[in-house]
């Protein structure tokens, strides 16, 4: 699955460290899901949408052909 976390990050000024602490993750976490090595749950999915105040679907982008 692709995403945009990394831009939205960068449109709010947050780090990984300050994200994944919002999120209560590890920063690891956060690293592993803008590079697309790890999915996240649908729960945690919905929170990073909500705090960037966004529509899941505007961070994450369903790809059916994943390599």
């Amino acid at each position: 699955m692709k995403n945009k976390i990394k831009v939205f990050r960068a449109m709010h000024d947050f780090t990984q460290e300050a994200l994944a602490d919002r999120l209560r993750v590890t920063r690891q976490t956060i690293l592993a899901i803008e590079k697309g090595k790890y999915d996240p749950s649908l729960e945690l999915a919905f929170k990073i949408a909500e705090v960037f105040n966004v529509k899941i679907e505007d961070i994450f982008l369903y790809t059916e052909n994943q390599d």
